[in-house]
């Protein structure tokens, strides 16, 4: 088992998770899965636009781990906020996965004149007994002022492209101050920064990886994880990150590495 954070929702949420974006293959997500399940992880993250909840509601009852153990998030896509389809979209969610409850709940992203409704429509699934926590994906501190303003409950998490070369610290620092657990997808910018020579001469220093740095980093900055692997290698080594810590300046000079770069993709909808 791995740290946790305590949302404001008051259910603690692995620091770790296993990402399964493009985790497609059935057989390869569902060994992905039980290898993480063995090494402790018990977050699992995936989305209805990842069209793969199937196989990670299989591979999460394979895996071995009790479901009161486990931490299970999906997401709302843009098109069911646009049509109004949230509760029906949320409840097809839970059928693909086969859990009686998901743990959080996302809006996957802020869609421009729906997002609020979307949201009340989450609050009510809070108080049925089948979502434990809601939170919001992508967005910015004017999306969350605007939504906080307007409903009940604050979003317990908002999941973000975080990494050395992308330190969103405006959003970051503002989320933890409304108490928003922040989380990180693409923490490693699918593979961007592991070349970078500052990384390497602090990786040597700790015999550890540069992905292993970049994931220590983003931790001791107060934001949660969930870097994608489906090889067992891969998910071993991302979750070696709990027994060293980095110094003050070694943390110093990995924030000066920032370059703005988003490695993952805006839907094209969300261009518009």
């Amino acid at each position: 088992m791995y740290p946790t954070i305590r949302l404001n929702s008051s259910y603690d949420m692995p620091l770790l998770g296993l990402g399964l974006y493009k985790a497609t293959d059935p057989v390869e997500t569902r060994e992905a899965i039980s290898a993480a399940a063995m090494l402790g992880y018990r977050l699992f993250d995936t989305a209805s636009v990842y069209k793969n909840e199937e196989l990670v509601g299989e591979g999460i009852a394979e895996c071995g781990v009790p479901r009161k153990d486990l931490f299970i998030t999906t997401k709302i896509w843009n098109n069911a906020q646009r049509v109004g389809n949230i509760e029906s979209s949320f409840e097809r969610s839970l059928e693909r996965l086969g859990l009686d409850y998901i743990d959080l709940y996302l809006i996957h992203w802020p869609v421009p004149g729906f997002y609020l409704d979307t949201w009340h429509v989450l609050e009510d699934l809070v108080h049925s007994g089948k979502l434990r926590s809601i939170g919001v994906s992508n967005f910015s501190t004017r999306d969350l002022d605007n939504l906080i303003e307007h409903s009940s409950i604050i979003p317990a998490v908002n999941q973000i492209e975080y990494h050395p070369y992308f330190d969103q610290s405006g959003i970051r620092i503002f989320c933890q101050e409304c108490g928003i657990a922040v989380q990180a997808y693409s923490p490693l910018a699918r593979g961007k920064y592991l070349d970078d020579p500052t990384l390497i001469m602090i990786a040597e220093k700790y015999h550890r990886s540069t992905a292993q740095i970049g994931l220590r980093w983003t931790i001791q900055k107060g934001v949660a994880v969930i870097p994608k692997s489906v090889r067992s290698e891969r998910i071993l080594e991302n979750s070696q990150i709990f027994d060293f810590e980095l110094n003050e300046e070694e943390m110093a000079m990995i924030d000066s590495l920032n370059q703005n770069y988003r490695s993952a993709s805006i839907p094209e909808d969300m261009l518009r």
